[in-house]
């Protein structure tokens, strides 16, 4: 709980962190953007300035050759001198076949005032130059970048993690399997060796025969565990009785205040395509977790149905049910709510209907002191 608890608070940090480096550079880059329009605005008046000082008849040849070379030296702004009756007389800085008109009235929705001149040319509008145009877009620009950026990098960090985790879940299961494959074979020798010597005592016999139901659970755990990194052999196989063995397996193991309703003989049957094993496990992890949150005392239900290309199990208790800030973390491994677990139940759950038998698993409902639903989705035979 508490790991899940820093992730989820690290990735707060993280965000706060990102959203201050992209409203910094915005507002960093709003200020080198005013600026540069500002200088613009006044680039653009001397530029006016240097045709209205121009058209005056007391300029002398001096004045012209500097004011000339203020018009010349214009190489940056695009400028279009407008008469009084709204007409261009003259452009600057366009490119050649450019639709002068257009620009016009482009540069009148842009909001730009124009600014006043003299004579034939009244009025002289300018366009920001692409300088200006390119670094308003740079924020944009940069936050699409720095987006990408931490979606790649979370996308690679969260690839190399799970490839982790599945080396360690394979590793575990299989190295699992082989330590319990050296006792089960030495308790079935033992017990082979006690019907050699003790066949005539029938109380003995009992003890063997019960014996002997605990090793072949112990083979079949050991089988689950050996299937975990292996592509597992599907079967067509009826949920119905898939269903109805992991109910009197568990019943018989639950407390006797616990009431299980599952499908009757009349519910008609539903085939899907599952590794038996695999999948009775998934159901007693869900049935054992379903118990140890009722406390020994309610109801246990199972309903099936088909959904489109899916056969539909819901898994229902009365339990103490699921806060809603850790529906998103309950599959993930280490979460458990228990003084004592380890938190794997589910994570193997999902691991074992999503990876293996291309299904779903998730909480359909959760209400806390009233009870949880889980739904498994699996393919349809």
């Amino acid at each position: 709980m508490e790991l899940y608890e820093q992730k989820s608070r690290w990735k707060i940090y993280l965000s706060i962190a990102a959203v201050a480096i992209m409203i910094i550079s915005g507002l960093y880059s709003n200020y080198l953007t005013n600026k540069l329009k500002e200088g613009e605005r006044k680039k653009a008046e001397t530029f006016a300035l240097a045709v209205k000082n121009l058209m005056r008849e007391d300029t002398n040849n001096l004045d012209e050759v500097v004011l000339e070379q203020e018009i010349v030296f214009n190489t940056k702004i695009p400028v279009l001198l407008v008469n009084e009756t709204g007409q261009i007389s003259e452009s600057n800085n366009f490119p050649e076949g450019a639709n002068l008109e257009k620009e016009l009235e482009i540069i009148k929705k842009s909001g730009v005032l124009p600014i006043e001149g003299s004579g034939y040319h009244r009025y002289i509008y300018y366009k920001q130059s692409r300088l200006l145009t390119l670094l308003q877009y740079f924020p944009i620009i940069q936050m699409l970048l720095l987006l990408g950026f931490i979606g790649v990098g979370y996308l690679a960090f969260s690839s190399a993690r799970k490839s982790e985790q599945n080396r360690v879940w394979v590793g575990m299961a299989k190295e699992t399997a082989h330590q319990l494959g050296t006792p089960i074979s030495a308790i079935i020798a033992w017990l082979e060796h006690l019907k050699l010597t003790k066949g005539d005592d029938a109380e003995t016999m009992d003890v063997v025969y019960e014996l002997e139901n605990d090793v072949d659970r112990l083979n079949l755990i050991a089988d689950r565990f050996s299937k975990i990194g292996s592509e597992p052999k599907l079967e067509k196989i009826n949920i119905n009785e898939e269903l109805e063995k992991c109910r009197v397996y568990m019943e018989k193991r639950a407390p006797r205040k616990v009431v299980f309703e599952f499908p009757g003989e009349e519910t008609p049957d539903f085939h899907g395509k599952v590794n038996p094993p695999l999948f009775a496990w998934v159901i007693e992890n869900l049935l054992r977790n379903s118990l140890d949150a009722m406390g020994g005392v309610g109801q246990i239900s199972a309903q099936i149905f088909e959904e489109g290309d899916f056969v539909n199990i819901d898994i229902s208790d009365t339990g103490k049910g699921i806060p809603s800030k850790d529906l998103k973390t309950v599959f993930q491994p280490g979460f458990t709510t228990k003084k004592r677990g380890w938190g794997l139940g589910l994570s193997l759950a999902k691991r074992i209907i999503e990876s293996y038998h291309l299904g779903k698993i998730f909480v359909k409902k959760s209400i806390l002191n009233e009870g949880t639903t889980f739904t498994i989705k699996l393919p349809k035979a």
